[in-house]
């Protein structure tokens, strides 16, 4: 209640730019002895204003005032939050409708309506109901039927998602390839990366399962299985060398309990671009107590985009991870080898080892040794495998090329 009202009167603000409108609108207040007039306003900024003084119980304000009638709303909303704004239109478009109640208004009149209608909304309005115009009544029940149908469907299709990563969870339905990272001076494999595979419906690619995992809440449940099935498949093997894992920021704080299964050559954990990580200081305890058990860090996709350069800058990696793009006709592009030989001086600077990504051709392979890259992996020097035997015979084209 304002200060100019009487115990048991609604103070009411007016704000429309037309001068007959506002008129029209007092003599209606005039006609309901339980309301009084807190003031009346012909722009946005003069209805906040007046509203922030006088707080008044019920706001009505027209759409298309200067300086617009959502803004009007917000303003009202924000400094006297116990106003009900009543939005007045000569519209009663679906989108005018939306976009005012959606600004804060919790009724809307038509202009033209009656002297009793707009009376009745009003005292409706000051006791906490919501009113709408008979004109725009169906506009709104038909939004919300659509935003019904639409959050129902989003709701079914999470419950299908969940539904689905939890099976590959109880079933442990992961399958994982290795595709060896290769000195590219000795032509020897030195480590392999862990690639998941999932051999269930619907066939998609796998970053989608863990970005689909991550929608539910289940992304790290489905990287731990993934490393806990890489780490037996690569111990079963008796392969030599060190083993890549995936690992996003939130999984690496349980890592730590995988280390118990690798055997002396270690583990590397990559970080890739698609992982963000809002808080660069509250994972190095966790980085550090990783690296005491032997594990080394990748930054994956470098030069990829900006996360991957904080990365970079933030982690302080063992390993740089050259993107693909950038890889990509390396011998063909002299942007993409300055880019690279840059990225090359800055790893030696900071002690990290460069790994280039999507190796594909003889050509690029050629640039990448000129360049002084130590390792590299992609599809010219082996595609990945399932590691059933040794690595003495898996065929890798690349290898033999000198």
């Amino acid at each position: 209640m304002t200060a100019s009202a009487s115990p048991g009167q609604i103070s009411v603000l007016v704000a429309d730019d037309e001068a007959a409108v506002r008129a029209a609108l007092i003599a209606c207040l005039d006609l309901e002895p339980l309301f009084t007039l807190a003031g009346s306003a012909a722009t946005a900024p003069e209805a906040i204003a007046l509203a922030t003084d006088t707080r008044p119980d019920v706001a009505l304000v027209d759409f298309e005032m200067p300086g617009g009638g959502q803004q009007a709303v917000r303003g009202i909303r924000e400094h006297s939050p116990t106003t009900r704004v009543v939005a007045l239109s000569g519209s009663s478009e679906q989108q005018v409708v939306l976009e005012m109640l959606r600004a804060g208004a919790t009724s809307y009149i038509v202009k033209g309506a009656d002297p009793a209608a707009i009376a009745e909304t009003i005292l409706r309005a000051a006791s906490g109901a919501s009113i709408l115009s008979p004109e725009v009544a169906a506009t709104v029940l038909f939004e919300l039927a659509g935003h019904l149908d639409r959050q129902q469907t989003a709701d079914e299709d999470k419950s299908r998602v969940r539904r689905l990563i939890s099976g590959i969870l109880d079933e442990g339905s992961v399958k994982v390839l290795f595709q060896p990272i290769v000195d590219l001076q000795a032509n020897e494999p030195v480590g392999y990366e862990a690639l998941s595979r999932f051999g269930v419906e619907p066939a998609q690619p796998p970053d989608r399962w863990f970005a689909d995992a991550e929608r539910v809440g289940l992304r790290t449940e489905l990287e731990i299985l993934a490393a806990r099935t890489a780490i037996r498949d690569f111990g079963a093997s008796g392969t030599r060398g060190f083993l890549s894992l995936n690992a996003s920021a939130s999984t690496l704080a349980r890592c730590h309990e995988l280390l118990e299964d690798i055997g002396p050559h270690g583990v590397v954990f990559e970080i890739t671009e698609h992982h963000a990580i809002e808080d660069y200081e509250a994972l190095r305890p966790t980085l550090a107590r990783l690296r005491e058990r032997g594990a080394r860090l990748a930054v994956d996709d470098a030069g990829a985009g900006f996360a991957s350069l904080r990365h970079t800058l933030q982690l302080s990696p063992d390993f740089i991870k050259l993107d693909i793009s950038i890889i990509h006709r390396i011998d063909r592009d002299r942007r993409r080898s300055s880019l690279a030989a840059g990225l090359i001086a800055f790893a030696n600077d900071v002690g990290a080892k460069i790994i280039a990504e999507g190796i594909e051709t003889a050509g690029e392979l050629s640039v990448l040794r000129e360049l002084g890259v130590g390792y590299g992996q992609g599809y010219y020097l082996a595609k990945p495998a399932a590691l059933t035997v040794g690595p003495h015979d898996v065929r890798r084209r690349g290898l033999g090329a000198a």
